[in-house]
C-alpha cells in the first residue's frame, strides 16, 4: 500500500512538472507573438518559421534577420539560457558580435527574467529546428564594423529592467511593459537622431521608417491619438481598419497581422490605457486631426475622363481610371468598408504625403482571422498599372486636393519615396567617407612632400654655406 502510495505521488508530482512546463512554453509562445518576432525571422515568401532571411529595410542598408531556430548548426541550438538573455536584451550573439538595433533590443531590456526564461523554453522546445543558412547582413563601411555598436550601447542602451509604477493600477502597467517593452512600439514611432538613438522627448511623436512613417501615437487630440475613442484604438490594434479614421499598411500592417490582432482584449485593452498618458507632443504643421480632413457632401461628383480633354495624364483622369471603382467618385468607398473611404481618411490628410505615396507604390497586403485585405501596388510588375513617379504625383495630389489638405505632392517627392525615403545625417556622412579619406591621404602626402622639400633645400643651403 505504501508502496503505491509513493508511486501515486512521483506520478502527480510528474503530471505537475510536465503541466508547468507546458504553461511556460505556452507562455513563451504567446511573448513571442507580442514581441512579433515572426514577422522579422520568417522570410515573408514561404520561408520556415523563425529561420530568417527578411531583409529589415533601414536608412543605412538592408539587416538580414538571422535564423532563430533551435538548429544547433545554423540557429541558436546551442545558446545557453544566459547567451539568449543577452542576445534578446544586449543585442551581443553567444560568438560575441553585436546585433544592429533593428533587433530592438532597446526595448527587450526591460524583459522580466520570467518572460525572458519562457521565450526561450518556447524557442528551444517549440519552435523546429531549420539547419538553413539565413542572408548574412552586409552594410557599407563603417557600419559594418559591429564592434562599434558596443560604443553605441553603452551611449543609449538603458539595460534597466521594467518596475512597475505603484502609483498607477495594474491594467497601466501591463500596457507600459508591453508597449516599452514587448511591442517596442517606441521603435518605429519615435524619431531618430544622428547616432540612430530614439530622441529624449519625442518618443512615440511620430517616425520615417523609409518610404513609410510611423505617425505619432502620442495622446495630443491632434496631432497624436487624442482624437480616437477607446473603442476605435482598440479595434484598429486588433483589425488594422477603424471607419472614418484610418487603415493599416506598410509595418503596421504586418504588426497587426502577425501580433496584435492575436493579443487578448486585456492586453489590447491595457496598450489603449497606457497610450491615453503618454505625454502629447505636437507637431507644428499639424492645423487638424490626420483623419478630419475631407467631406464626400462637398467632393466633385464624377472626375475627369478621358475624352473630356482633360490630360490622359492628369490626376482626376488617373483616379477614375484606376482608384474610383474601389474608393468611389466621391471617394466614399465601398458599402461594407472592405474598401475604404479617402474622406476622413488619415493616410489621406497626414501633414506628409509619404504614406499614401507609399501605397500607391507599395500596395496593402493584410489579414486578419481570415479576412485578406489586398490593394494592388501601381509599381513595375503591377497586374494593375505600372505608374511613373509623375503619374503617382499626379493621382496623389488629385486625392491631397479633393480629400485632404491640399497640399501637391511633387514628382521628386515620389521619386524619394520609393528610392526608400529621406536618408539620416548619419547616412549620408557615411557615403562621404571614402572621398574625405582619400582627400585626407592626398593632403597628408602632399605635406609630407612640402616637408622633404623643404628639408632638402635647408640642406642644400648648408651645403652652400
Amino acid at each position: 500500500m505504501k508502496t503505491l502510495l509513493l508511486i501515486a505521488v512521483a506520478l502527480l508530482a510528474g503530471a505537475t512538472q510536465t503541466a508547468r512546463a507546458d504553461d511556460t512554453l505556452e507562455r513563451g509562445r504567446y511573448l513571442s507573438v507580442a514581441a512579433d518576432c515572426v514577422a522579422c525571422h520568417t522570410n515573408p515568401k514561404q520561408g520556415k518559421p523563425y529561420a530568417g532571411g527578411y531583409a529589415i529595410a533601414s536608412p543605412l542598408g538592408e539587416i538580414w534577420a538571422s535564423n532563430i531556430t533551435p538548429s544547433k548548426t545554423h540557429g541558436i541550438g546551442t545558446y545557453s539560457e544566459a547567451d539568449f538573455a543577452k542576445a534578446v536584451r544586449e543585442g551581443v550573439r553567444k560568438d560575441g558580435a553585436h546585433l544592429y538595433p533593428a533587433m530592438p533590443y532597446t526595448s527587450y531590456a526591460k524583459l522580466t527574467d520570467e518572460d525572458v526564461h519562457a521565450l526561450y523554453v518556447y524557442f528551444m522546445q517549440g519552435v523546429a529546428p531549420v539547419d538553413e543558412e539565413a542572408h548574412t547582413t552586409e552594410l557599407p563601411f563603417p557600419f559594418s564594423v559591429r564592434s562599434s555598436m558596443a560604443v553605441w550601447n553603452l551611449l543609449f542602451l538603458d539595460k534597466a529592467p521594467f518596475k512597475p509604477d505603484p502609483a498607477k493600477s495594474a491594467q497601466w502597467n501591463r500596457g507600459a511593459y508591453l508597449v516599452e517593452g514587448l511591442a517596442h512600439c517606441s521603435s518605429c514611432h519615435s524619431p531618430r537622431g544622428l547616432m540612430m538613438q530614439e530622441v529624449g522627448g519625442k518618443v512615440f511623436a511620430g517616425g520615417s521608417l523609409g518610404d513609410w512613417y510611423a505617425p505619432n501615437i502620442t495622446s495630443h487630440p491632434i496631432s497624436g491619438i487624442g482624437g480616437w475613442t477607446d473603442d476605435e484604438l482598440a479595434t484598429y490594434l486588433k483589425t488594422g481598419r477603424v471607419e472614418g479614421k484610418g487603415q493599416a499598411g506598410g509595418g503596421m500592417a504586418e504588426a497587426v497581422s502577425n501580433s496584435l490582432s492575436k493579443l487578448r482584449d486585456e492586453d489590447i485593452s491595457a496598450i489603449v490605457t497606457y497610450l491615453r498618458t503618454v505625454p502629447a507632443v505636437a507637431d507644428k504643421d499639424a492645423t487638424r486631426a490626420a483623419f478630419a480632413w475631407g467631406d464626400a457632401a462637398t467632393a466633385p461628383g464624377e472626375p475627369a475622363i478621358r475624352g473630356t480633354g482633360a490630360p490622359i495624364a492628369s490626376g482626376a483622369v488617373l483616379y477614375s481610371g484606376l482608384c474610383a471603382s474601389c474608393h468611389g467618385s466621391r471617394g466614399e468607398g465601398s458599402n461594407d468598408g472592405y474598401y475604404p473611404s479617402l474622406v476622413h481618411n488619415s493616410t489621406v490628410g497626414m501633414v506628409r504625403p509619404q504614406n499614401l505615396v507609399a501605397t500607391i507604390i507599395g500596395g496593402i497586403d493584410r489579414e486578419v482571422d481570415g479576412e485578406h485585405v489586398v490593394m494592388p501596388h501601381f509599381s513595375e510588375g503591377s497586374y494593375v498599372q505600372a505608374l511613373s513617379d509623375a503619374d503617382i504625383a499626379a493621382v496623389a495630389s488629385y486625392v491631397r486636393s479633393t480629400f485632404g489638405p491640399g497640399d501637391q505632392v511633387t514628382e521628386a517627392q515620389v521619386a524619394l519615396i520609393r528610392d526608400g525615403g529621406e536618408k539620416p545625417l548619419l547616412a549620408k556622412i557615411a557615403r562621404l567617407w571614402l572621398p574625405l579619406l582619400i582627400l585626407g591621404l592626398a593632403a597628408f602626402v602632399v605635406v609630407i612632400l612640402l616637408v622633404r622639400r623643404a628639408w632638402t633645400r635647408r640642406k642644400q643651403r648648408r651645403a652652400s654655406a
